[in-house]
């Protein structure tokens, strides 16, 4: 396996083991409170379609010329990439709340619990909140698999990524029955957001012709670099965060 595909890997495992923590907790929180049933079989009919658009966008991705393909999976590594990142950063720096999945749990079950009787048969409710849930997490997922198989056209190897990441959650979330808080959810959710901006960045260069020194070598210092510069941010603006603090109780006393 190139370091390449290595990293193709632990992207997409990383990725999808991010979303599907938090898929789970909508999953468990509809099912204890309504129906499992109805619950189950929404969930499912996501991943069927999830499935599908995998199968059906990957291969016409694979089609395109090189130097497109590197563009396209490039943009849109950058777009995902930034967008992680920056929440990451927002979170790390105390600017944004830390992802709790308690808590979204909790409030999981309360939305469930108002939301009236539970249907017999088929409980609509449970189907259509499993079912959105599950597509909404999954849907990024899917973009982060056919970028990154598409490039590299091992569409397979990231699928089975995917794969081996919800079946891992799935089976912790069946056999500790609640929500998986022990996770490190924000810290994966930077180190994603590192990879898939530093694998935008690569693939996007090369797609418009500049050739990186030492070819897939590169890579070693562009995520590092990019870890660094991230860290960089979030120091700054701790620092900022806590000077504006210390500045508002020290005008305190005096506006008294």
């Amino acid at each position: 396996m190139s370091g390449q595909e290595f990293g193709l890997a632990v992207s997409v495992f990383l990725a999808c083991a991010v979303e599907a923590v938090e898929a789970l907790t909508i999953v468990l929180a509809v099912g204890v409170t309504r129906s499992w049933r109805s619950t189950l079989i929404g969930a499912g009919a996501a991943v069927v379609l999830l499935a599908v658009v995998t199968a059906a966008l990957g291969p016409a991705l694979t089609t395109l010329p090189i130097n497109v393909l590197r563009i396209v999976v490039g943009g849109l590594l950058l777009v995902f990439g930034l967008q992680w990142l920056r929440k990451a950063i927002l979170r790390a720096s105390g600017l944004k709340a830390l992802h709790d999945e308690a808590e979204a749990y909790q409030e999981e079950l309360a939305a469930a619990r108002e939301a009236g009787t539970v249907d017999t048969g088929l409980d609509a409710y449970s189907f259509v909140v499993a079912f959105k849930g599950v597509l909404l997490e999954g849907l990024e997922v899917v973009f982060i698999v056919i970028t990154f198989g598409a490039n590299q056209h091992r569409i397979g190897l990231a699928a089975a990524a995917a794969g081996l990441a919800v079946g891992l959650v799935a089976l912790v979330g069946v056999l500790v029955h609640a929500p998986l808080r022990q996770v490190p959810e924000n810290a994966m959710k930077f180190g994603v957001g590192v990879m898939l901006t530093s694998f935008g960045m690569f693939w996007g260069a090369e797609g418009v012709g500049a050739s990186w020194p030492g070819g897939d070598a590169a890579l070693l210092g562009i995520i590092p670099a990019t870890l660094a510069f991230a860290l960089l941010l979030v120091a700054v603006l701790r620092r900022r965060t806590g000077s504006a603090a210390n500045q508002a109780v020290a005008r305190t006393p005096a506006q008294a």
